[in-house]
């Protein structure tokens, strides 16, 4: 398994410096304003990551509009959910999609947001179909679709996976999300959809102790995923894709903690 880090694509492309400093050589880039993604821009990343000796393993795609991370507002405004930002989200992520092919990654991943968990629910086949034309786009371009885990159960995820039915689904299993929204166990969750995870974030985190705010991230190790478990678990099941390290905060705090991890997850490897 191969140790990687979030990094934004800014400066033009001349991005990779961040990987760079922590001794690493893979990285997942991520995209959040889908404006100026051209095939100049795409020819810079790809020189800039390849001076760097740095791999892209995917795109994280944002979208536009608000995102509130929290239980109150997020299922208004996070993914493919709220209507309102359909057109312009899906928009967004075609074209992230065609900047991922011209840079030769294989996948996007995205938050596609509070999937109703419900199959009554007169929204569900609605979510459904709008993942699945994604997925097929990404698909008609030899690309990947990932799920970021976090607002739904793994069974609702596996549901939707099955649901859509295209052959180039996967799973970005960002553990420490499932605790935050206190949607599941990271260790459990590979007995219900393992079989579909592709790429790991390596980020860990507290329970909810309030219904009504997420649980708080911590730094790896601090948090209740468990990570030595978790990597064990992960080696059990035949996972050999990367660990790309996300710690969200900012700062020179930042980089310690990601060091630190860096670290951590080579001695729990070995």
């Amino acid at each position: 398994m191969d140790i990687g880090v979030i990094n934004p694509l800014r400066n033009g492309g001349k991005c990779f410096d961040h990987v760079s400093q922590f001794g690493l050589n893979v990285c997942q880039l991520s995209i959040w304003n889908s404006e100026g993604l051209t095939q100049e821009l795409a020819e810079v990343v790809k020189r800039e990551s390849e001076a760097a000796g740095v791999r892209i393993c995917a795109v994280w795609a944002g979208w536009p509009g608000p995102a509130k991370w929290n239980f109150t507002e997020g299922p208004v405004t996070l993914g493919l959910v709220p209507p309102q930002y359909r057109e312009e989200r899906m928009k967004a992520l075609k074209t992230e999609a065609d900047f991922a092919q011209m840079l030769g990654v294989p996948a996007i991943i995205t938050h596609c947001g509070f999937i109703p968990e419900n199959l009554t629910d007169p929204e569900y086949p609605v979510v459904v179909a709008l993942i699945r034309e994604i997925a097929t786009y990404c698909q008609e371009r030899g690309l990947g679709f990932w799920f970021e885990t976090g607002q739904e159960t793994p069974v609702t995820l596996l549901r939707t996976i099955d649901e859509i039915g295209t052959d180039n689904l996967g799973i970005n299993l960002d553990p420490a999300n499932l605790i935050l929204y206190g949607k599941g166990n990271p260790i459990d969750s590979l007995e219900v959809f393992g079989q579909y995870v592709r790429n790991i974030h390596v980020k860990d985190g507290l329970y909810p102790t309030d219904g009504m705010k997420l649980g708080r991230e911590v730094a790896v190790g601090e948090g209740k995923v468990e990570f030595p478990r978790f990597l064990q678990r992960l080696k059990e099941i035949g996972y050999d894709g990367e660990l790309v390290i996300e710690r969200e905060i900012s700062g020179e705090q930042q980089i310690k903690d990601i060091r630190k991890t860096v670290d951590d997850l080579r001695r729990w490897l070995a």
